[in-house]
């Protein structure tokens, strides 16, 4: 391990940022552990994020989720049903060897195929019937049906070499092995749930880092986060607590940078098993043989019973959004039909009544304690506002890996949980969330409470062969309308992301919660 690496890791010595053209190291704290650095494995922001630091995509976005170029020059479709994707040349890996078409190839037959994924990437590539090279920096794709969303799918797929992909496991990126990408850092160490070691790729074929060396540390908790920062063990951190957020910003010391993310902080309900919930009682406690979450009218009872104002004014402190549908308004296949159900616990009182439970029944909700901002809090709040109209909730929480490994295995019945919309439209959540349980299609392979509905599919199906744009942003609105009345899941509300820096380092707030040190600068 090189010199530096050893003194951040034993902690002998703090990592000191010298800014300007002399630019050295740059330490930043993260708020959620890392689960695995393989790119395929699990979507989860701070996973995506990291390995964004080694591994690229054909195509990025920027700060506001516009997309452009990166490892693909150009596209364009040539049919309804085939696009071509020029790449970029004179790029190497890590390990010195031209990226070319076929790295892109082995990647895409490797992403559906990764043991166990937690939330599986394979939706990206699953359009794609056939993808061919017809030279080396060429790529022609052709889906089943028309698929105008497909260049923003790319957003989210990111390449390894052919070599790596056709024989690492999960495990050899873990360790490092197979850790060789195209990006502007070279992976050197990952400790676990600790910290992530990168030193600047000077062979980068895109604009160098200000920084020559970089780490990840991984700090759950938020007041240990805040004090990193004010003594200086790191330089920046993401996910700034609500309650610190006033301090932050009037300390002429740091920097605050806040944006409204593409993260929806929602309820999945167990609407798959007509029996025997796991998690579902009587009010007495005893199992209950029918599930009552099956019951759109109780789904939407739930809605109606929680307090989203509240939740936004006294535990996110002003730092969040309430919600009514599957994104912000802002992004792209929104309904401005929708808005948060009122909170209304009489009324939510009398639709329980309805559905057949006018006294209520048993339920315990699960979230994860250190993944979104205030989680442990909200799950709490939520609980207390529904067992105030008659569904006694009880709350178990875990850490964020125990918790996305149980949800996968669908042992939960009600579970909190956030999804950030990687493409930066509805499409994103609809089909990931909401699309019937596909392993083969790569749809709902975050809908863990494996909510189900024919009509909604194909809505979602059409929304995404539309080739005009205007229609297919009215047809992601449609299907987002029809989710909601369905309630297939509960939306709560939309993150704010903020980042607070030293003074002296400059970071753009960006709308999908990405944290990249090759983002951060020097401030002019």
């Amino acid at each position: 391990m090189a010199h530096w690496f050893r003194k951040l890791a034993t902690g002998l010595v703090l990592a000191v940022v010298a800014l300007g053209a002399h630019a050295t190291e740059l330490v930043i704290g993260l708020s959620t552990p890392i689960t695995s650095l393989d790119p395929h494995y699990h979507q989860l922001t701070p996973n995506n994020a990291a390995a964004r630091h080694v591994f690229q995509t054909l195509i990025t976005t920027d700060e506001f989720q516009n997309i452009k170029p990166q490892l693909a020059e150009s596209w364009k479709a040539l049919d309804a049903n085939t696009w071509e994707f020029k790449l970029r040349k004179n790029v190497k890996w890590h390990d010195g060897k031209p990226f070319t078409a076929d790295d892109v190839l082995a990647t895409f037959k490797r992403i559906p195929n990764v043991p166990n994924s937690p939330a599986s990437f394979a939706v990206w590539v699953k359009p794609i019937i056939e993808a061919t090279a017809p030279d080396a920096h060429t790529l022609i794709f052709k889906t089943a049906l028309p698929n105008p969303a497909l260049p923003r799918d790319m957003v989210a797929v990111l390449i390894v070499p052919k070599a790596v992909a056709e024989t690492a496991k999960t495990e050899d990126y873990n360790s490092g092995k197979a850790m060789i990408g195209t990006g502007p850092f070279k992976f050197v160490e990952y400790k676990a749930g600790d910290r992530v070691l990168y030193t600047r790729n000077d062979a980068y074929w895109g604009p160098k880092p200000a920084w020559d060396k970089v780490q990840l540390r991984m700090i759950s908790n938020s007041s240990a986060r805040v004090a990193a920062l004010l003594s200086g063990d790191v330089h920046m951190i993401e996910a700034v607590p609500t309650a610190d957020m006033a301090m932050i910003r009037a300390n002429k010391n740091l920097t605050v940078a806040s944006a409204v993310s593409n993260r929806l902080i929602y309820l999945h309900m167990d609407s798959g098993r007509a029996t025997n919930s796991p998690f579902v009682r009587t009010k007495s406690g005893q199992p209950m043989e029918a599930n009552p979450l099956r019951d759109p009218r109780v789904r939407k009872a739930m809605s109606m019973a929680i307090n989203r104002d509240a939740i936004v004014e006294r535990i996110m402190e002003g730092q969040a959004v309430p919600a009514g549908q599957l994104l912000a308004d802002q992004f792209y296949g929104t309904s401005p039909r929708l808005k948060p159900d009122k909170f209304d616990p009489e009324g939510a009182k009398k639709l329980l009544a309805e559905a057949g439970y006018p006294d209520g029944f048993g339920l315990t909700l699960h979230a994860p304690n250190n993944r979104y901002i205030n989680d442990e809090k909200i799950a709490q709040a939520v609980a207390q506002f529904l067992t105030r109209v008659g569904i006694d909730t009880k709350l178990e929480t875990m850490p964020s890996a125990i918790f996305f490994s149980r949800g996968t295995k669908l042992e939960f019945s009600f579970l909190l949980a956030g999804w950030g919309a990687e493409t930066g439209d509805t499409s994103s959540p609809l089909r990931a969330l909401l699309g019937t349980y596909d392993r083969d299609q790569g749809m709902g392979a975050a809908n863990r409470g494996r909510f189900s509905d024919v009509g909604l599919d194909a809505m979602i199906t059409s929304a995404m062969v539309q080739i005009d744009d205007t229609k297919r942003r009215l047809l992601l609105a449609a299907a987002s309308e029809k989710a909601m009345a369905l309630q297939g899941l509960i939306p709560l509300h939309y993150e704010v992301s903020a980042w607070a820096t030293k003074k002296g380092i400059a970071y753009t707030a960006r709308a999908d919660q990405y944290t990249m040190a090759f983002e951060a600068r020097p401030a002019k």
